[in-house]
């Protein structure tokens, strides 16, 4: 029996950055309530540890605009430039744990909007990273994540556009929207932000999954990135199975297969990842 645990499961480097940030104003808080702005990773295990540790999850920005003081650290999505602004205003204290990958696409948005380009966001539009990247542009801004989305579009022939990516989007899927928008004849400038890693991450998760049996995929139903593992090992193997933690999986359901592949997203903690390896490990 065989069991192969992805090398790039677990946090990813923004991920790791944004937990320690909070961990560490915890540790040295001297600016009163700390509070996250939505919850600071989609893990709600880490979640709940955090707020055991004092930490306040604000949901809404009804929340955000009711607080007179504390700490408000950003999440790694990221949020929109009026966020800060907003904060700002109340002097709030700030502590940006924005994952410098969705940093760097702030910032590519803001500038090449300024200049007056049309700025197209390829990504799911309900998702935190991609609301808070769309708020960095100027004016005309869209979000788009399948073929029919674009059709929708309605841009002048003669217009720029950039086009940026929500960083765990389908690298593939990427390429194929990117191909269709081409085909429009705009005069379309494309910047890959997909980060290396989440690429790397659903690289090895389709290897894997096209070697064995059964997949096994951990991370938070609300995390993008590890929806997206889990649609690429289920095209490559049909027995795969989503779960959240340990409980979430019915270990009798893997007693006859010979190998068993495991990955998880960019939020799941290692301790996570380990218990569910060893459990499966010990029917094995």
């Amino acid at each position: 029996m065989n069991i192969k645990r992805a090398k790039t499961a677990g946090f990813c480097f923004g991920v790791k950055r944004a937990v320690e940030t909070v961990y560490q104003e915890v540790e040295s808080n001297q600016e009163g309530t700390i509070y996250t702005y939505g919850p600071i990773i989609h893990n709600e295990e880490v979640v709940k540890d955090m707020q055991k540790r004092g930490v306040i999850v604000l949901r809404s920005e009804e929340e955000l605009k009711q607080l007179e003081k504390g700490t408000v650290i950003i999440r790694s999505h990221g949020v929109a430039e009026y966020i800060y602004d907003l904060l700002k205003a109340k002097n709030i204290h700030i502590v940006d744990a924005t994952c410098p990958f969705v940093k760097k696409i702030h910032n590519i948005v803001s500038k090449e909007s300024a200049a007056g380009k049309y700025i197209i966001i390829i990504g799911n539009p309900e998702h935190p990273e991609v609301q808070g990247i769309r708020g960095w542009a100027k004016s005309d801004v869209s979000v788009v994540q399948n073929k029919e989305d674009i059709e929708e579009l309605v841009i002048e022939d003669n217009r720029e556009i950039c086009i940026v990516a929500q960083t765990t989007f389908n690298y593939n899927k990427f390429q194929d929207l990117v191909e269709i928008i081409s085909k429009k004849s705009y005069d379309v400038s494309v910047l890959n932000t997909i980060c290396n890693a989440t690429k790397e991450r659903q690289t090895e998760a389709r290897s894997i999954a096209e070697e064995v049996d059964a997949m096994i995929v951990i991370g938070d139903k609300h995390s993008s990135n590890t929806q997206k593992l889990f649609e690429i090992c289920q095209g490559a193997c049909k027995d795969t199975y989503y779960i959240q933690t340990l409980d979430d999986l019915d270990l009798n359901q893997l007693g006859s297969v010979e190998t068993v592949g495991i990955t998880a997203g960019a939020s799941t903690p290692n301790n996570i990842i380990e218990e569910v390896q060893n459990n499966v490990r010990i029917i094995f």
